[in-house]
């Protein structure tokens, strides 16, 4: 799948070199059926590798040799503009944390990823990195969103909501409100359309939708599980008579479509954005289709300069962020002035 996804990225970006880690002797032959990949590979051998059911904490002190680890650390020294795996998730974010670094103005760096709208597509994070988040993490998911959907959706100044129980502004724990009220006042390459629900993320409402891991993830989870309900209760309604199968053969152009407009093979790639370097984790279960579409999104990042963009947009806010914090200190100081002279 990592090979064939390679071969199909290369005929996608012809100018597109790899690294790759793990054990020479598996990964020579395999290159040997691709003439897409012919001159541009490099396989840089370890019998070490990470494992599914690795702890995060365990493959970081255990792992140091591992191909996970050493495609990090290609990254980290400059060899390569990105790293994409289908392995451990925990261990690539606990790895690429590490080695990488946390981006300056980054508290903590999010899982962000796409999603298939009625609109298009949406950009939600954080997916699953962190379970507890305070109002600073969630500007600061919504300031590196922005900035990703401007660079791989194109748009220049996307549409950007905060997951809430409620669009009311008295809705709400305190991190959510929290994060509203900064997002209001600052002056982003975004605009700002509050607070949206549940059912706002299907219909594309917004084009980046911000929230905590916990909340993300389940999110997540519980849309890719209802399209295989979906999926299911059309089999067995299209397979129940025979009237029903010429129904399915009638409608047969039109649910090829479907599959193809949901297939998660064309939204492949969670973004650990936050860190000084790309790293895309790609979904064990996916083909070769699905894993160049991970490649895909780390060369379009790459292309696109996202870290300097994020960087950027950062910088731009703590400037803005201090400016007013100066002003609103000015202010009481003033206040109080007046009360003592009073």
């Amino acid at each position: 799948m990592v090979v064939g996804g390679a071969a199909l990225a290369r005929e996608r970006h012809p100018n597109l070199r790899f690294l790759l880690f793990g054990d020479e002797a598996k990964i020579t032959p395999l290159l040997s059926r691709h003439r897409a990949l012919r001159g541009v590979v490099e396989v840089r051998h370890t019998d070490q590798k990470v494992e599914a059911s690795d702890r995060p904490s365990q493959a970081l002190r255990q792992g140091r040799q591992s191909s996970m680890r050493l495609a990090i650390n290609a990254v980290a020294d400059g060899e390569a503009g990105g790293v994409v795996s289908a392995g451990n998730t925990g261990a690539l974010m606990a790895m690429s944390k590490f080695a990488l670094k946390s981006m300056k103005g980054i508290d903590r760096p999010a899982i962000c990823g796409f999603l298939p709208t009625l609109r298009g597509e949406s950009v939600m994070l954080d997916l699953g990195a962190n379970v507890e988040c305070d109002q600073d993490n969630l500007v600061q998911f919504a300031i590196m969103g922005a900035a990703f959907a401007r660079t791989i959706l194109g748009l220049p100044r996307p549409t950007v909501g905060l997951l809430n129980v409620g669009e009311e502004e008295l809705k709400g724990n305190e991190a959510v409100k929290g994060a509203a009220a900064i997002l209001n006042e600052a002056d982003l390459p975004l605009r700002f359309m509050g607070f949206v629900e549940g059912d706002d993320i299907a219909k594309g409402s917004t084009d980046v939708v911000v929230t905590d891991g916990f909340s993300g993830n389940v999110a997540l989870k519980t849309m890719e599980g209802t399209a295989k309900l979906f999926s299911q209760f059309l089999r067995t309604a299209f397979g129940q008579s025979a009237l029903s199968k010429l129904g399915y053969m009638l409608a047969k152009p039109a649910m090829a479509a479907l599959r193809e407009r949901i297939d998660p093979r064309h939204h492949n790639g969670g973004v650990f954005l936050g860190l000084n370097g790309i790293s895309v984790k790609s979904h064990g279960g996916m083909d070769d289709v699905g894993f160049a579409t991970a490649i895909g999104l780390a060369v379009d990042m790459v292309a696109d300069d996202l870290i300097g963009r994020i960087t950027t947009d950062m910088e731009k806010f703590s400037h803005h962020y201090d400016e007013q914090a100066e002003h609103d200190d000015a202010g009481d100081d003033e206040t109080r002035g007046r009360a003592v002279a009073r």
